[in-house]
């Protein structure tokens, strides 16, 4: 795998801690065939996949005969997945979100459910999203390039939601992408045209 190889020395290091495919486009087997060879060889400590739906992942599994240790899925207050997070548990493999924020999408942070709450618990509507994806068993890597931000992100485990927060903050879902659906054949054309 060129690329592999070209981000292997971009980033500098022998060993890679997790590799993904993006997408569930293409000749995503094949990319997957390789990456469990770099794994068998220890040049990557895991592999995963980003944005396999339950049906992609559980094919995935059952014909490759090797689970993903992660798939990164958008998942935010308005796109909470529960269902998507049951089949992946089902099969062993970790939840990790992107978009946890929606990118501010839907007017999140002035949302009046998230703002209510997090000013019962003292903190910032980021937070609350936080503590809501980890009590979920969720792993969440934010982004901020700001300091104080990143700061708050790290302070979420001062408290707990209860049981009446969890279901408020489900009343927000959706089960919409705030940025497309991988079941549109157009989204699939314009996605396909960027896997490189």
């Amino acid at each position: 795998m060129a690329s592999f190889a070209h981000s292997q020395e971009k980033l500098g290091l022998d060993v890679i801690d997790l590799f993904l495919i993006h997408q569930p486009f293409g000749d995503y087997y094949g990319s997957w065939r390789a990456m469990q060879e770099l794994y068998a060889q220890g040049k990557v400590r895991a592999i995963g996949v980003s944005n396999f739906y339950p049906d992609r992942l559980v094919d995935l599994v059952i014909n490759s005969g090797f689970t993903p240790a992660v798939n990164q899925v958008e998942i935010n207050p308005f796109l909470q997945q529960h269902e998507a997070q049951a089949w992946n548990e089902q099969y062993g493999v970790r939840v990790e979100v992107w978009a946890p924020m929606a990118r501010g999408k839907h007017d999140l942070f002035q949302n009046p459910l998230l703002l209510d709450i997090a000013a019962k618990h003292q903190k910032t509507v980021a937070q609350v999203v936080l503590r809501w994806l980890t009590q979920r068993g969720i792993v969440v890597i934010p982004k901020s390039t700001h300091k104080k931000r990143i700061v708050e992100n790290f302070n979420i485990f001062d408290f707990q939601l209860d049981q009446a927060d969890m279901a408020r903050i489900k009343t927000l879902d959706t089960a919409e992408s705030s940025f497309g659906s991988h079941y549109n054949p157009e989204q699939v054309i314009k996605l396909s045209n960027r896997v490189v």
